[in-house]
């Protein structure tokens, strides 16, 4: 992908210089003030930078948003459409991902090298012995008692499924994945695999499986009929406020939405301040609220506007006093316009911790997901493993500070090769 960027007197100045550099094929990713520079910069007329990114022919990957963050599209792939697949894998014939992640894919080795990078190769590499890897005799394999994970029954599967479904589990399980889910989809594995089925065909179901699991991303989707309050909840310390002021900034600034900001937390002062100034920056309207009459009269006060962003109280999951402050706030806006609630979790959280949270916010609202400090771990088995337990979609990740850039539409795709061991 080209990212570019591109300074004009006007927004329009600017993208017509990139179309004429790049094409008509542009996308505007992001506009802001130009910095001044130099001891006269002062007396300078303000320009206006226009960042644009231009998909190269092997990626077709609209804007999250951020230049660095690319958001994949989904594939449309139904449970009948794996079903069918699954029947076909099972009599020993072939049959291509009907969805590709970034060309057509094709039925081959290459084909899955295509969508996983090298995640083939890398397969290859750790179960298959270097001095029989002539493609006449591909059966014969390091059977160590270590490499063992899980049983699997040789009369019906071939050795090369057999080091496979090893290797899989392995895998999943060092990226901290749920040993039940991971033996959902060995098991899955055993149930397609017949005596000469190489391994690329089960890579690319269990690899389309994981996506299909995953489910389609959920983000906030453009307001027909405003205003519509997007309410973050979460505990303490997982990156709420900073998740909120980026997307703020996405909206009013990229969108031209029409934006206010509340919060709730009047608990941490620090807070507060950290998004009334963010709300200053971006000049939109920001309020505390102490009362549920306050949130009454702010969603009066902003009827006219197209998203009402709220900022809540993290709290002890044992807190009842306090859970049930936060949740007389949301029946308030769910009294009067639509809403839509955000579960904020890190991705560096114990499974075991998720859990609890997940569950604990379950009986007040239900929700979407969204997971911050995706930079600070490199097990990503925790956003599957609380995908599956409760069944709530994935908005966003964030993997930084840095506002309004680092977030990103959840991507299943990415997430997934990464689980499976290929490059992120």
């Amino acid at each position: 992908m080209i990212i570019k960027k591109y300074v004009g007197r006007t927004e329009s100045e600017a993208t017509e210089e990139a179309r004429k550099e790049l094409g008509p094929n542009i996308v505007v990713m992001t506009v802001r003030p130009a910095k001044k520079t130099g001891f006269f910069s002062i007396f300078q007329p303000q320009k206006i930078e226009v960042t644009v990114g231009l998909e190269e022919e092997t990626e077709r990957a609209p804007r999250a948003f951020s230049p660095e963050k690319e958001r994949v599209i989904k594939p449309k792939t139904t449970a009948d459409d794996y079903s069918q697949k699954d029947t076909i894998l099972a009599s020993g014939g072939s049959v291509a991902p009907k969805a590709p992640v970034r060309s057509e894919i094709k039925d081959d080795n290459s084909a899955i090298e295509e969508k996983l990078d090298n995640l083939s190769n890398l397969l290859e590499k750790n179960f298959l012995k270097p001095e029989k890897k002539d493609d006449e005799d591909r059966k014969d394999f390091d059977e160590s008692e270590d490499t063992v994970a899980k049983p699997v029954k040789s009369s019906d599967v071939s050795e090369e499924i057999m080091s496979f479904i090893k290797l899989l589990y392995n895998t999943l399980i060092e990226n901290e994945v749920d040993e039940i889910y991971v033996n959902q989809l060995t098991d899955e594995v055993e149930k397609i695999s017949k005596p000469g089925l190489p391994f690329d065909y089960a890579l690319s179901n269990v690899y389309q499986k994981m996506v299909l699991k995953f489910g389609k991303s959920e983000p906030i989707e453009p307001v027909t009929e405003g205003p519509r309050a997007e309410i973050f909840i979460g505990p303490t310390g997982v990156g709420k406020t900073t998740t909120i002021a980026k997307l703020a900034s996405e909206l009013s600034v990229t969108q031209k939405k029409k934006v206010a900001l509340l919060t709730v937390d009047t608990y941490r002062i620090a807070a507060a301040e950290q998004l009334r100034t963010y709300a200053s920056i971006l000049e939109i309207p920001f309020r505390v609220i102490y009362t549920v009459d306050e949130m009454k009269q702010a969603a009066e006060d902003f009827t006219d506007y197209d998203y009402i962003m709220v900022d809540t109280a993290g709290h002890s999951l044992h807190n009842e006093e306090l859970k049930a402050g936060v949740e007389s706030f949301i029946r308030v806006l769910e009294d009067t316009m639509d809403c839509e609630n955000f579960l904020v979790l890190s991705a560096t959280t114990k499974y075991r911790d998720l859990i609890e949270i997940a569950d604990a916010y379950s009986e007040m609202v239900a929700y979407k997901l969204i997971f911050t400090k995706m930079d600070e771990t490199g097990a990503k088995g925790n956003l599957y493993n609380i995908r599956i337990h409760t069944g709530a979609p994935i908005a966003y990740i964030t993997n930084g500070q840095n506002v309004p850039d680092d977030i990103a539409v959840f991507d299943a795709q990415r997430i997934v090769k990464n689980l499976l061991g290929g490059k992120s």
